[in-house]
């Protein structure tokens, strides 16, 4: 779908060719958000180990406070879009950005690792949920699938990016202070772009919200407004209809948060478990940065895709490709490294045929007027995985080993394959 209006002298118009500057923009501040992520990913869990001697529950409060503050910012950045305009969100959240680097490279005790998680989870809810709002905003309805997977692709890009430079600096200059430092670039290049080049989209979705309107049958009535109403509906109303009433959009959002349980589960453990089967940590930075890497890269087909199949078949799929990854680690620890490749391989390419079609699917199920706080719902379901993957990590870990750990993420996520493949409408967007 495309159309224009006039926002003062300037056209606004909906698709991905009319918008090409500011999309591939926002593509580009999308991947230094990944960038901030990325730092992490091989690094923070061996500093916690190594550096600090923590125990594996301890080293997972880092993922839980990550995990709980950016699903809460998801919620509320939800509903806070429609007071502020989506710029202006994404500013505040490179300026919380700003310490982050800073407070894990020079971090003499756990603590400060925790508060740089508190900031890092509020920058991620924030910076990530608008270049998603955003992107949607610009290209409309018609190529939804393919926005979401470039979206998604430069930020796990630049999580891949920066595990795999982690390890590297890690191995040459040592856990600390070198390889968190790559961050502060990221931050201030973020809010230099955001602040001089990025323009709001609010114009574009009030757009695709009247021609929405117009097209849309006077009596027919959908769940978590899909009427004709072009009013959001509330932040309980919508959260309600996410986790309970509507059997579809709650299997979306068991969907993310599984798939984020088996990311933040393998964050905290896997650099852990690799090393102690004899991976050095380049090595571990290498099997970090494939598993972002294939998600990334994947998504370039998985979102056009979930367009043509629709967006269920993928999401079961890959979900089943990511258990089979994780059992892959576990019963190839003797051969650690490939094993780790191997896993890492399938964990990627299930994740890209899972992230886009469940962005979409959340997307497809509600009135444009309901979206960003639909998606802020999604995002807070799918991003306390990440808590609930460290909680169930580390209470697995203390009380039994890592290897039963990796293999619960396994039974969970498969589990939610036949949730999905028994809940999800089946029904595909049609242009």
């Amino acid at each position: 779908m495309r159309g224009s209006t006039r926002a003062g002298p300037v056209p606004v118009r909906l698709g991905l060719r009319e918008n090409l500057g500011q999309f591939t923009l926002l593509a580009l501040v999308n991947l230094l958000v990944g960038g901030m992520v990325g730092l992490e990913r091989t690094v923070t869990p061996l500093v916690g180990a190594q550096i600090f001697g923590l125990g594996d529950l301890t080293v997972a409060l880092f993922v839980m406070a990550f995990g709980v503050t950016k699903a809460v910012t998801n919620l509320v950045g939800g509903a806070v879009v429609g007071r502020y305009t989506r710029k202006k969100v994404l500013v505040a959240g490179w300026i919380v950005g700003l310490p982050v680097p800073f407070l894990l490279a020079f971090a003499p005790n756990w603590g400060w690792v925790i508060a740089a998680n508190v900031l890092l989870g509020v920058n991620q809810g924030l910076t990530w949920s608008m270049t998603v709002n955003m992107k949607i905003d610009l290209v409309g309805p018609a190529r939804r699938g393919l926005a979401l997977g470039i979206n998604e692709t430069a930020g796990y890009l630049g999580v891949a990016v920066t595990a795999l430079a982690t390890g590297y600096l890690a191995t040459t200059y040592g856990l600390q202070p070198a390889p968190e430092l790559l961050g502060a670039a990221y931050a201030i290049a973020g809010l230099a772009l955001t602040v001089t080049l990025v323009r709001d989209t609010s114009a574009h979705a009030r757009l695709e919200a009247e021609q929405h309107h117009a097209h849309r049958r006077s009596d027919e009535q959908d769940p978590g407004g899909r009427s004709g109403a072009t009013a959001a509906p509330g932040l309980g109303t919508m959260f309600a209809e996410l986790t309970w009433r509507d059997r579809n959009l709650t299997s979306i959002s068991q969907a993310g948060l599984v798939n984020n349980l088996n990311d933040g589960l393998t964050w905290v453990l896997l650099p852990v478990l690799l090393v102690q089967a004899g991976v050095s940590v380049g090595g571990v930075g290498v099997i970090k940065a494939l598993y972002p890497f294939m998600w990334a890269v994947g998504m370039l087909g998985t979102g056009p895709l979930a367009d043509r199949v629709g967006r269920k078949i993928p999401v079961v799929a890959g979900m089943a490709i990511q258990a089979v990854g994780l059992l892959i680690i576990v019963l190839g620890l003797s051969r650690a490294f490939l094993a780790g490749m191997v896993g890492s391989f399938l964990l990627g390419v299930g994740t890209a045929l899972v992230y886009p079609a469940l962005l979409a699917a959340i997307s497809d199920g509600v009135h444009p007027a309901a979206r960003a706080a639909a998606l802020g719902g999604y995002r807070f379901w799918r991003d306390i995985g990440y808590a609930v993957g460290a909680l169930v990590g580390g209470v697995t870990a203390a009380l039994a080993s890592l290897e039963a750990a990796v293999l619960v993420a396994a039974g969970l996520t498969a589990a939610s394959a036949v949730w999905s493949r028994l809940a999800m409408r089946s029904d595909r967007h049609r242009r």
